[in-house]
């Protein structure tokens, strides 16, 4: 196999893999603030015990992200040198900033919001767990800018030639606000609320069926429940602004995703379907026109599709590009459902009693990491031939002097070591949603019998 082709598997591989955990952290830090929050507000107990449980699994998925995401840092170095010298000078000021205005923040309020129960105040504990979820938010802010500066560059001119050419910035805030990048943002702010609140109806669901913790667990539901509703309908808005960004910015991506070839005319809108670039067909369930309308407001107006690109120059993968857009926009519409469903059954106070609802949020935890996957997937996969659009090709940007036994080795090493990671991770989020939702009294008596052994050692 190819190197850039190893290079392009191994790259997908551990972004893929690191992106299981900023998004859970992101949406698990917004449901710790509303807990604190409402702790703060009401003095009741049970909002601090679910504060203090879903912490720690926080402190869980943010030490395995940030373990997991340093090794794409150093990939830009060994697969990819030419993207890297080519993208460094944009690149190097988002994620400086990154590292300063973002990872300083959360890890700077992360040892408070761990450590800090029973030694601060109550209040400014909160303000740390407030300072945690921003920094994850900000984390977000600087990835998603530089992402998006390859889908739509923006506020830079090249310097050099040939293999001495790099992108250079020449307007900072040209570069952070380029054309793509707000609308990516809040598409990915979103998702990640999605993850958090899924989660969080996932565990207290199983406690109210296992009938453990039901009282404070209902309490919890209850506001994940609306968390989801709320931005399960937001991500359909938010959505479609992204598409239609993509149809101004990048049509050729639009016609990937939507599996239309013809180079003018209407477009038809795929429910499901099949895409077979040999023959230039896609085959399925479609609404006539649906596309057009949707970008032009006209059932008739006409939308560029492949044909209307150089052969060279639009994705390799179209179907897999198609059917991972189309599963992405499936799936959110499956929690838009689900969110609904719950809403209505919680409002007219049956949904405790209807088990296979429970049962549906139990699993329902997996669909919105699997959409932000998707989505990933359709976005960089419908970028191609491109690493930077329109000015460098994916080809031209691996390192030249990597071997594909070298890439390969690679590979097969982080395989192993991030299957292990992720049954770690499996195994200890499984140990503490077993161990339950600790009483903070229940708590305090360990650490004044951990005190006492401790000071009895320290006087013998």
């Amino acid at each position: 196999m190819e190197v850039e082709i190893l290079a392009r598997i191994q790259f997908a591989f551990t972004v893929a893999f690191h992106y299981i955990y900023p998004p859970l952290s992101i949406g698990l830090g917004l449901l710790m603030v509303i807990f604190e929050g409402m702790f703060i507000k009401t003095g009741d107990e049970s909002y601090e015990r679910l504060a203090r449980f879903w912490t720690r699994i926080f402190a869980l998925t943010f030490g395995i992200g940030v373990a997991t995401g340093i090794v794409m840092e150093f990939e830009f170095g060994t697969n990819w040198a030419t993207y890297s010298k080519y993208v460094g000078d944009v690149f190097g000021s988002a994620l400086a900033a990154e590292g300063i205005f973002a990872f300083a923040l959360e890890s700077g309020f992360l040892g408070i919001l761990l450590f800090g129960w029973n030694r601060v105040k109550p209040w400014v504990h909160f303000l740390a767990t407030v300072g945690v979820f921003l920094g994850s938010m900000f984390s977000a802010v600087w990835i998603v800018v530089a992402n998006s500066w390859q889908q739509t560059p923006a506020g830079y001119h090249i310097v050099g030639e040939g293999l001495d050419a790099r992108a250079e910035i020449t307007d900072f805030w040209a570069m952070v606000f380029n054309p793509s990048s707000v609308d990516r943002l809040l598409h990915v702010w979103v998702g990640a609320f999605l993850s958090g609140a899924f989660l969080v109806l996932s565990v207290h669901a199983y406690y109210i069926l296992k009938n453990r913790d039901v009282e404070i667990s209902k309490k919890a539901f209850g506001i994940a429940l609306s968390v989801a509703t709320i931005f399960s309908l937001t991500q359909l808005f938010l959505g479609h602004k992204s598409a239609d960004g993509v149809a101004k910015n990048q049509p050729v991506k639009l016609a990937a995703m939507e599996g239309h070839f013809s180079a003018s005319g209407p477009a038809d809108l795929y429910l499901m379907g099949w895409v077979d670039k040999q023959n230039k067909t896609t085959t399925g369930i479609a609404v006539p026109g649906g596309l057009s309308f949707l970008v032009h407001g006209d059932f008739d107006a006409s939308v560029p599709g492949l044909d209307a690109f150089a052969l060279e120059d639009t994705p390799g993968q179209v179907n897999a590009v198609f059917q991972f857009y189309h599963l992405m926009v499936a799936i959110g519409m499956a929690l838009i459902g689900i969110s609904l469903l719950g809403m209505w059954m919680w409002w007219r106070n049956i949904i405790y009693e209807r088990k296979w609802l429970l049962w549906t949020f139990v699993f329902a935890a997996i669909l919105p990491q699997l959409a932000n996957q998707f989505g990933w997937y359709a976005a960089e996969m419908g970028r191609q031939p491109w690493v930077v659009y329109g000015l460098l090709r994916t080809s031209d940007a691996f390192s030249q002097m990597v071997t594909a036994q070298q890439v390969l080795f690679s590979l097969i090493m982080f395989t192993l070591l991030y299957t292990i990671l992720f049954l770690l991770f499996v195994y200890l989020l499984n140990k503490k949603i077993k161990h339950g939702i600790s009483n903070p009294a229940d708590m305090m008596d360990v650490r004044t019998h951990q005190k006492e052994i401790t000071d009895k050692l320290l006087g013998s």
